[in-house]
């Protein structure tokens, strides 16, 4: 198959975006799913892997796949007061009937999605752990398992983040009878990031780190033990609803994301998913920390949410990347194209987010894929080192004729929609060709019955 390529190997594009920008012949050396060398101005040589223009893969930084299963399912108009609230108690009746199989069948059609729209790394932001009666599996990370069979399935770059999940609202509330799926006390979870380690050996390049669901979700006792369990990546939801914030207020005198970085060891590891509603000492103490902000634009408008204060933000130095949350709708261009576009109703300019003279699209690209990057626990971008993870762009696309560099950079975010990505690598594999992943009719085929279960 496509996907069994052997290493070392060699590609050669027409143009690719480096750190430092666009460069024309640009020879790759690969070895063990590892870049080796990039050289620019250099001849195709034999054997080389022919590429037209070229761009890093772009991560994933915030995913909970077993929701693409429900997308679509929650558009009903006229409830009262539909909200976040109201749709995340639909999500808890849903999950309700997901087994292992269906799991596993619905993550890898959301991974094989991410690969076809040039995402290569997802994380995977996982807190459904336990069987539906809230008892554990025999094997505790069952789920977890799972979650790494699809990615290796597809090929998608994992970093795990089990979620731990102990209460209901702020201040240590009882567990709600729907959350029985997620829930542990600390020593159970170290006992189940033992048991995901297990479950990552054979997934190649997987990372592992963990996620603090919310301040609602743990206590501060909690949240402070958390960090020393793993040395990878940190994740938390934060102030993504405004009912979140007055509720945090209320229990603690301050608002979410002023008490986490007051009280936790907020830095370099940790991704704060949101951060929908903030302050300008809030903004900037974010940025200052060096954390990275997990922004979900398509999520975050299909919820009602609001908008991130994303020109203030940048402003300050911060670092963001971009996730697809509740795979709604499963496209990297469409979340940095809304990332902007949300921006623009709101200040009621355009191109208001890059700070420079570089065109919005590559600005948009470089900087979520080098924050997402930092979020996930792994090195960025065409260099030596980083993982050989490339997206092919198709020049042939009616949205891409005709352009090159930034221009074509621009009109993939802006200007296309399905197909201008032709081909995917993944470690130096193939694992989407003319802008189908190689397995897609068989990974179809299992989502299609698992559906067939769930939703019967």
């Amino acid at each position: 198959m496509a996907n069994e390529v052997s290493s070392p190997v060699r590609f050669h594009a027409a143009q690719a975006l480096l750190p430092q920008g666009w460069a024309q012949s640009v020879s790759i050396e690969c070895a063990h799913g590892r870049i080796v060398s990039v050289t620019a101005g250099a001849p195709a040589g034999p054997g080389a892997q022919p590429l037209g223009a070229v761009v890093p893969g772009l991560g994933n930084l915030h995913s909970h796949a077993f929701q693409r299963a429900m997308a679509g399912l929650t558009e009903v108009g006229g409830r009262s007061g539909d909200s976040f609230w109201s749709w995340r108690e639909l999500m808890y009746r849903f999950l309700d009937r997901l087994t292992p199989d269906d799991l596993q069948a619905v993550a890898e059609q959301a991974y094989m999605e991410m690969l076809e729209s040039g995402f290569t790394r997802v994380g995977e932001f996982h807190y459904l752990h336990h069987a539906p009666d809230g008892r554990r599996y025999t094997d505790h990370a069952e789920m977890s398992g799972r979650i790494a069979a699809a990615a290796t399935a597809t090929g998608l770059g994992l970093t795990l983040l089990p979620v731990f999940y102990a209460h209901s609202d702020f201040g240590g509330a009882a567990p709600l009878p729907a959350q029985r799926r997620f829930l542990h006390d600390v020593d159970g979870f170290a006992a189940l990031l033992d048991g995901c380690r297990q479950a990552l050996r054979d997934t190649p390049d997987a990372v592992l780190g963990l996620a603090p669901h919310s301040l609602r979700a743990c206590t501060p006792e909690q949240l402070q033990a958390l960090p020393a369990l793993v040395d990878g990546p940190i994740h938390i939801h934060i102030a993504e609803q405004v009912r979140e914030v007055e509720a945090c207020l209320a229990w603690s005198g301050q608002r979410p994301v002023r008490w986490l970085l007051d009280h936790a060891p907020v830095d370099e590891r940790w991704c704060l998913v949101h951060a929908t509603h903030l302050l300008d000492d809030e903004v900037r103490g974010i940025a200052g920390s060096r954390a990275v902000a997990g922004l979900c634009p398509v999520t975050e408008a299909n919820l009602g949410d609001g908008l991130f204060p994303m020109r203030g933000f940048v402003q300050h130095g911060g670092r963001f990347g971009v996730g697809s949350d509740s795979n709604v709708l499963i496209d990297a261009a469409e979340e940095l194209r809304l990332l902007e576009y949300g921006q623009r109703l709101a200040l009621r300019g355009r191109n208001v987010v890059s700070p420079g003279e570089l065109s919005s699209g590559r600005w948009l690209y470089q900087q979520a894929q080098e924050g997402a990057a930092q979020a996930l626990g792994v090195a960025a971008g065409l260099v030596a080192g980083a993982p050989a993870d490339l997206v092919e762009l198709d020049a042939a696309h009616p949205s891409l004729h005709g352009r090159a560099g930034d221009a074509l950079l621009d009109s993939w975010v802006f200007a296309a929609r399905g197909g201008a990505v032709r081909s995917v690598w993944r470690e130096g594999r193939q694992w989407v060709r003319d802008g189908r992943h190689v397995r897609r009719d068989e990974v179809a085929a299992r989502y299609r019955a698992a559906l067939q279960r769930i939703l019967g």
